[in-house]
């Protein structure tokens, strides 16, 4: 039964990461509860220490996802179009031009978006340029949370 948990932890754990640039996917979440299925064997525990603090890191992690964008783009000038249009443009990119259609989409997207509601280049391209910053910082701390997690599932799994 070890066998399976730690099968479909691994699976949690790949998809954690995946979601954190595909955005149909909870990305930490799914990396804690990677975490969890490796708890659940009998020879790899963590401590409820560890389990908890954890839970809070990926619960403050998602929720900062969501605002840290939205801030971003509010403190760069933009609109709700800017914002859908990032997440619109991050789709787009992510099917029609990866790799890189994961950065550029978001950009271009909050652009479109912004020129949509009439705001001039200018404006536009700096709202742009404030939800695709947004967009990214909320990536690299989905990314480094979890990563982290993985890391500790391999050293769990591997090295204790």
């Amino acid at each position: 039964m070890d066998y399976v948990l730690i099968a479909i932890g691994v699976l949690f754990i790949i998809s954690g990461i995946l979601g954190c640039v595909l955005p149909v996917l909870p990305g930490p979440p799914l990396s804690y509860i990677g975490l969890l299925f490796l708890h659940f064997t009998e020879k790899y525990q963590f401590s409820t220490r560890f389990l908890i603090i954890w839970a809070v890191v990926t619960v403050v992690v998602y929720l900062l996802d969501y605002a840290i964008p939205v801030w971003g783009t509010k403190r760069f000038g933009g609109s709700k179009r800017g914002i859908w249009g990032s997440i619109i443009g991050l789709v787009v990119g992510l099917f029609f031009f990866p790799p890189f259609g994961i950065i550029i989409g978001p950009f271009v997207g909050a652009v479109i978006g912004e020129l949509s509601t009439g705001k001039d280049s200018g404006a536009a391209l700096k709202s742009g340029f404030g939800s695709f910053a947004g967009f990214l910082i909320g990536v690299i701390l989905k990314l480094t949370v979890s990563g982290m997690m993985a890391w500790y599932f391999v050293k769990e799994l591997f090295l204790s």
